[in-house]
């Protein structure tokens, strides 16, 4: 390498999703002498010229969890004590997951942000979700175990038992996400999940502010929802379940009338969105396009729940970030949940950006 290829490679190394321009002018070389620079050292196998791609089209970064999902069912009654014969089942998931295969699958550019551990798990799970997400920046932690999340369900279906080993996103720090603000800077939008520890959380917020970057927080279960920051006015959306807001304000909805009243709770709090789903009952929105309830898609028959919520998350920031109105914005989240609860799959597998706006127009 000649002193000037060094120069350029030593930049990069710092900061792989520098543009040319600031390559340019860092070096004092010309645009297209930079250029040139760069495709010598990607045919010398210095550069492989990925992040270059990233950095022309922006992507939508996603933070959170990443997990193997097992299933465990009992075959007959469950004893306690003893060995009990069951069926068994697993795949990918984690909220930030789900909805960067979702998002990938529709054509947006995605990145995934998380922590996991340096083991067999988290390379299945990089393995599926590379072709639809960046998995590259991905810190792999040799100590922890990559997050999981094991059920076991009786005859009827229903869970018996649920175990969580999700202590690696611990490790989604402030100082990793400072390590990594190079690759917020670039972001379109940035999707957070509530697996991600509250002082990250507000650290994204401060930062999202700071920058001017879209942010959509998504709540994951009521128990982790004491992670949600109380100043949101950095928050673009907030979406959420009825159990989730109940579990922030710390009292149960005993109608729609209280469940508004507690939506505009925290919409006091500066969220510029917030949507609650209830299940097979309405959708509730309340933001800067009003405030508005709609219905939720009827679905003949139900395969598996599983992602359906996922799928709506995703569907939504897809619809947002293409300037529709809110109708359309919940139509297309509504269309793609309906369309995946009715597959065995967590994220389905026909989604695309022309099957999505075909599923929307047809609601």
């Amino acid at each position: 390498m000649n002193e000037n290829e060094k120069l350029i490679l030593k930049l990069i190394k710092e900061n792989p999703f520098i543009s040319q321009q600031e390559l340019s002018e860092s070096v004092g070389l010309s645009r297209p002498a930079v250029a040139n620079l760069i495709s010598g050292l990607v045919k010398k196998e210095y550069v492989q010229g990925k992040a270059y791609v990233l950095n022309e089209q922006s992507p939508i970064v996603c933070i959170g969890g990443a997990n193997i999902d097992r299933k465990f069912h009992i075959s007959n009654q469950l004893i306690n004590g003893t060995s009990n014969p069951v069926t068994s089942e697993s795949s990918i998931g984690g909220v930030a997951r789900n909805v960067a295969e979702n998002l990938g699958r529709i054509g947006e550019d995605v990145l995934l942000l998380t922590t996991s551990g340096n083991d067999a798990e988290w390379q299945h799970i990089a393995d599926l979700s590379r072709p639809f997400m960046n998995v590259d920046y991905v810190e792999k932690i040799s100590n922890e175990s990559t997050g999981s999340y094991t059920a076991l369900l009786d005859q009827e279906g229903n869970m018996t038992l649920g175990l969580a080993d999700m202590s690696v996103y611990d490790k989604i720090t402030p100082e990793f996400m400072i390590k990594n603000t190079y690759l917020l800077n670039k972001a379109q939008c940035i999707i957070a999940d509530l697996n991600c520890p509250r002082e990250t959380l507000e650290f994204l917020c401060a930062y999202a502010e700071k920058k001017h970057i879209k942010l959509v927080l998504i709540a994951v279960s009521g128990p982790k929802m004491n992670r949600m920051p109380h100043n949101l006015h950095a928050v673009d959306w907030l979406i959420l379940n009825k159990d989730e807001v109940e579990a922030f304000v710390g009292k149960n909805a005993e109608n729609n009338d209280q469940l508004t009243d507690y939506m505009n709770e925290i919409y006091s709090l500066g969220v510029k969105n917030i949507i609650v789903t209830t299940g097979k009952e309405n959708i509730y929105y309340v933001g800067e396009m009003g405030s508005k309830v709609f219905d939720v898609t009827p679905v003949k028959e139900v395969t598996d729940v599983t992602g359906a919520g996922d799928a709506f998350s995703s569907a939504l920031v897809y619809g947002w970030l293409k300037s529709y109105d809110i109708d359309k914005i919940i139509k297309f989240a509504n269309a793609n949940a309906s369309k995946t609860i009715q597959t065995p799959f967590t994220v389905r597998q026909d989604l695309h950006e022309k099957q999505l706006i075909k599923d929307m127009e047809e609601l």
